[in-house]
This record gives structure tokens, sequence and C-alpha cells, in this order.
């Protein structure tokens, strides 16, 4: 097992380059919440020395912590008329989403420089399930050299990540709302990413299905597990395969959550996807491979 202590690069995105949205009509939600700003004065003395002892919340400049703490806010309240996190408190949101959410990102940077031979600055990211914006707006926060595209089919939820886009003002995130099934049929999207991402999405063997078909080939595939999921990745061995990839390493992550040590389960895409995945919408999880 590896565990990776890796600096978070403050890298700038183009200031031309507008926010994306790509969605079906989407209806217009009944009520907004007026924003408001959270600071480190609502959190536990506990909490707050938790955070602060992190080396990766600590890594983001100020205007970036400001960005993590507005989509906090937005997600707590927009969470009192809708299902996004069963994490009601503040202290549980920056333990057990953001610090789980940034602990991913050294792994990727050091799997994607190591094995694709590229820069990691400018990354194409697509995070397939995205709900609340767990991990995507999260990554896209910290690393604004990302190009985050968050996949997500539900209407209720799209509103709330296009909301927390615009309150945050992150000008490198695309929201579209779509299963992941159909995506990885759609030619703008098929084989077009740097790295995929999954946090708390399905089991391997179909996040496989889902994610593997929108990665380039040389590209990579992460999961957000546990801290013991091997018997889950021996099983999604055969899956993964199909879809062209391999598991490159597991990656025993250190996170400040109660939850303590997760696993980053990283696959590398060895060649295309066979044109007939994926298969049809609800097949991989009803029909798993």
């Amino acid at each position: 097992m590896l565990v990776f202590r890796c600096k978070i690069l403050n890298v700038h995105f183009p200031s031309s380059l507008g926010t994306f949205v790509k969605h079906r009509p989407l209806s217009k939600p009944k009520t907004l919440f007026p924003p408001q700003r959270l600071n480190f004065k609502s959190l536990t003395t506990n909490t707050t020395e938790k955070i602060r002892s992190s080396s990766h919340f600590e890594t983001l400049t100020s205007c970036q912590k400001d960005q993590i703490l507005l989509y906090v806010d937005a997600l707590l309240q927009w969470n009192q008329k809708m299902n996004l996190t069963a994490v009601k408190e503040v202290n549980e949101v920056m333990e057990r989403h953001i610090e789980d959410s940034l602990a991913i990102i050294p792994p990727i940077q050091n799997s994607y420089t190591s094995s694709c031979n590229n820069s990691f600055d400018n990354l194409r990211i697509v995070d397939v399930g995205s709900g609340a914006g767990l991990p995507g707006l999260v990554l896209a926060i910290a690393c604004p050299g990302w190009e985050v595209t968050l996949v997500e089919s539900m209407n209720k939820r799209c509103l709330f990540l296009e909301h927390t886009v615009s309150l945050t003002g992150l000008s490198n995130v695309q929201v579209v709302r779509e299963r992941a099934e159909n995506l990885g049929q759609d030619s703008d999207f098929r084989e077009k990413f740097d790295v995929a991402v999954a946090r708390a999405v399905a089991e391997m063997r179909v996040l496989a299905e889902y994610c593997l078909p929108l990665v380039r080939v040389g590209g990579l595939f992460v999961a957000a597990k546990g801290h013991d999921p091997h018997e889950e990745v021996r099983n999604a061995e055969r899956a993964i395969k199909l879809m062209g990839a391999s598991i490159l390493q597991l990656c025993s992550v250190e996170s400040h959550s109660p939850h303590g040590q997760r696993t980053a389960i990283i696959c590398i895409k060895n060649h295309s996807t066979p044109r007939k995945y994926p298969r049809d919408s609800g097949t991989p999880t009803k029909v798993p491979l």
C-alpha cells in the first residue's frame, strides 16, 4: 500500500473560459437559498484543529478555502429541501466529505505523472454520479487548471450543482444531466477524458462499465473506496478487462474523516472499450459483468 502526501498545485485556469452547462431543459427551482458565509468559528474546536492540521485543506489558497465554505453552506441549506447527503452538520461535512475528496488528488497526480507520462496541470476530469458534487466540485476548486465535468442523472441535483458553480464562481466546470450509460455511447464524451472519478456510486463491476468508456486510451479511472476493497476489486477484474483497462494500483489514502484509512483504486485504460459497452441504461446494475 502506498500513502501519498503531495501538495495540491494552484494552477489558474484561463479566465476566458466560461462555465459550461449541458443538459436537457431543466425546471427552475422554486426557492434559491441566499448564500451565507461560513467560517472556522462555526466549527467545533476539535474539527478546526483537524482541518488545520490536514495536509490537504491547508494547501488551498484563502480564496479556495472560501469557495469550499460557500459550497458546504449551500450543501447544508439545499439538503433541507432535498436528499443530497445524510450528513447534517458542518463539522461532519468538512471531515467526511471535503477531506475525503481532497485526499484522492495526490494519488491522481502521482499515478498520472508516472503512468501516463503527461503533466497533470490541465486534466480533463469526469465525475460520474456526482450527486452533491463529491468529489468533482471539490477537485475543481482545489485544481482550477482541471476541466471538470459533473455527470448526474437527477434534475434536482443538477440544479444544486449549477447553483453552487455560480455561487463559487467556478469557470472550469460543466454540468451534464444524463445517465452514464448513455453518455458512454455519446461521441462527444466517449473516450474524451484523461481521468474518470467516482465516489460512493456503485460497486466496482458496475463502476467500471459506467466510467471506463469515458476515459481515453492511456487515461485513468479512479474509484474512491473504503479501507478494505480487495474482494470487491477481485470481483471486478473481469469487468475492468472487458472495458479495455487493467488495475494499476490500490493506494492507501490518508483521510482525516472519522472513517479513517481509505483506498483509491486506480485503473489504466490500455485500449479502446468495445463498442457494445456500456450496455443499455440500468443493465450494468441489474446484470453486473
